[in-house]
């Protein structure tokens, strides 16, 4: 029964101690992840009240969502490390991510009156002109 005992433990902290490691190892990109679905969620809720009323469902919807994504930041990470070959899978993956969740947030800032309108089509003009360029 001992034994069990601390197969368990050293399983628990070997577990713990690997996830430390890459989240402070890949702190800059769960910091983005947490850092843009937070203000997208943010912006969104305010919008939301000011729209249609306070919501729970809404709100946890962003927690949820914040949650998802820093699982698959964590299996993306996960494969990378394990599997050298595979650099370039979270600049795939998550990357466009975070320029919908950016653009999002600038939606969602503009529709709860943070950002005017006219900004918001200008900066997203300039992304259109941008991406235009790159063909």
């Amino acid at each position: 029964m001992k034994t069990t005992t601390i197969s368990i433990a050293t399983l628990i902290g070997f577990t713990c101690s690997y996830f430390m490691n890459l989240t402070m190892e890949f702190a800059e990109q769960y910091l983005a992840v947490v850092a843009v679905m937070l203000l997208d969620g943010f912006f969104g809720v305010i919008k939301g009240i000011k729209t249609e009323g306070f919501q729970t469902r809404k709100a946890i919807k962003v927690l949820k969502t914040l949650f998802t994504w820093i699982l698959i930041l964590t299996g993306v990470l996960m494969i990378e490390k394990g599997f050298p070959g595979t650099w370039w899978l979270s600049e795939t993956i998550i990357t466009p991510f975070i320029v919908f969740q950016l653009m999002s947030a600038l939606k969602n800032a503009s529709l709860a009156g943070f950002i005017q309108n006219e900004l918001l089509n200008e900066i997203l003009d300039r992304i259109d002109n941008h991406k235009g360029k790159r063909k």
